[in-house]
């Protein structure tokens, strides 16, 4: 047997796996890598020559090559992909050995593959990555989740290799055993579908009624990214709305790009288990419908010519509508991140994943899709407050809230009067006032079901469940 070389073992070197494998070997871990097709790996090995890296012809060349307890990396597709992988992998694994899925795999395929692979003392990792081929390559965020007993043999490689939060420290933090990691990067990513659909409208609602073209949109995200809204998404948005449309010689892409969004899966994903475990995602949910409604192009032009819109624009104040956008952006995307948190502490408590989400927010500040300056404030209250609190009770949150709830709210009326659809910054205004409202209108709601199904209902003055007998005229 060859002598054991590389301290981790990549398998699949797509765009991912390729360079998260440069950003380990950049770090000074000495990685194996394979990739089912041997035509990819010599092509990686020959355009990315390092000592770092070596390798393989074979699953058993590449476990000969690791140090025990062996820990292998997965970055291939989700699902059956990565079924076919641990399959191929067991009968060569040794007890303690570890395997790490790096894929958006959904967390009850984690906590199934965990217990598989338990009998065999095989520690198995879900294992959240965000940022995209950029991150992999220069620093994610990673969420990893599993047996805490091997945290510290895989802790030194996922800290090297992570970006750095706003005060220098890893993006990485154990989030819990079983599929912890894998939900936390679901709701990240519903998380995600949220700040990127009131984006959308923002610039949907500058295009319509500021009658603004492409860069000039740019320009304003710009200035936000400057301010209170700086983040990767943000920084991405000035880059996206300022590219010329080269195959066509004229204009701008973002123009030509056809208004269909697709998604992999997460985002309902995250609305799902909201729904089965009662935390309301609105803005999730909402963004998630809205790209459904995005791809019905052919019957939405046709409903255009049924239902055209009569509705005259009117005249704004460009500079005094841009600060009030402005806010109700922070205001709907701190909204989006209180809904993501409740079901991850929710999840948490169910599961007994003892999730810090004080440690949650704080590895989203680098190398992450999600990153934004305001998770610094979402960090101090929640390190300062206990584990169940709400972000918006925190008293840091709900003085940012109310510095800019009337932006949000004077937008969503201006673009509702407009005939401008606004999925994710109502569903974020309703979100907040629906859960500020101290006494709202379910009474009605029971009294109804009590009438047609002698569902019971609870009283105000009295303890316990009643039925009414009610008489309908």
């Amino acid at each position: 047997m060859p002598e054991s070389t590389a301290e981790v073992g990549i398998i699949g070197l797509g765009v991912m796996g390729s360079n998260y494998a440069r950003n380990l070997a950049h770090k000074g871990i000495k990685t194996a890598v394979y990739n089912r097709t041997a035509e990819v790996t010599e092509q990686f090995l020959k355009e990315y020559k390092s000592e770092q890296i070596i390798g393989s012809t074979s699953l058993e060349e590449l476990i000969e090559k690791l140090d025990r307890p062996r820990k292998i990396i997965i970055l291939v597709k989700a699902g059956a992909a990565v079924d076919a992988v641990i399959a191929s992998l067991t009968p060569l694994l040794d007890k303690d050995d570890m395997i790490i899925d790096f894929g958006n795999s959904h967390f009850d395929d984690t906590e199934r593959r965990g217990k598989d692979l338990e009998s065999y003392g095989i520690k198995y990792w879900g294992c959240g990555i965000s940022g995209g081929e950029r991150g992999a390559l220069h620093g994610p965020s990673l969420m990893p989740g599993g047996p805490k007993e091997s945290w510290p043999e895989l802790k030194p490689i996922l800290e090297a290799s992570a970006a750095k939060d706003f005060s220098g420290k890893p993006c990485v933090t154990y989030l819990g055993h079983g599929s912890a990691g894998n939900y936390v990067k679901m709701v990240h990513n519903g998380i995600e579908y949220g700040m990127m659909q009131m984006m959308a409208e923002a610039y949907e609602i500058m295009k319509t009624l500021l009658n603004m073209p492409a860069p000039a949109i740019g320009q304003i995200f710009k200035q936000y990214d400057r301010g209170k809204l700086s983040g990767f998404l943000f920084e991405l948005a000035t880059t996206v709305l300022k590219k010329e449309d080269e195959a066509a010689g004229n204009g701008y892409l973002i123009d030509k790009i056809q208004d269909k969004a697709a998604q992999k899966g997460t985002g309902s994903w995250t609305s799902i288990d909201g729904l089965e475990k009662g935390v309301a995602t609105p803005t999730i949910t909402e963004a998630v419908i809205s790209r459904i409604i995005s791809s019905k192009k052919e019957l939405r032009q046709n409903l255009s010519k049924i239902y055209p819109s009569s509705q005259e624009l009117e005249n704004l104040d460009t500079d005094k509508f841009i600060d009030l956008l402005e806010d109700a952006l922070y205001a709907g995307i701190i909204c989006a991140f209180a809904q993501g948190m409740e079901l991850i502490k929710t999840a948490s408590e169910e599961n007994e994943w003892h999730t810090d989400l004080s440690e949650v927010v704080r590895i989203w500040q680098g190398g992450c899709i999600i990153r934004t300056i305001v998770l610094s404030t979402f960090e101090k209250e929640l390190v300062k407050g206990p584990q169940d609190i709400h972000l918006l009770e925190t008293a840091g949150v709900s003085s940012l809230i109310k510095g800019n709830l009337q932006g949000l709210r004077t937008v969503v009326e201006i673009a509702t009067r407009n005939a401008i659809p606004t999925h994710g910054l109502s569903s974020a205004l309703h979100y907040f006032d629906g859960m500020r409202q101290p006494r709202g209108n379910a009474n009605f709601i029971q009294a109804l079901r009590d009438g047609f199904g002698a569902h019971t209902y609870e009283r105000t003055d009295q303890e316990g469940s009643f039925h009414t007998e009610w008489k309908t005229t």
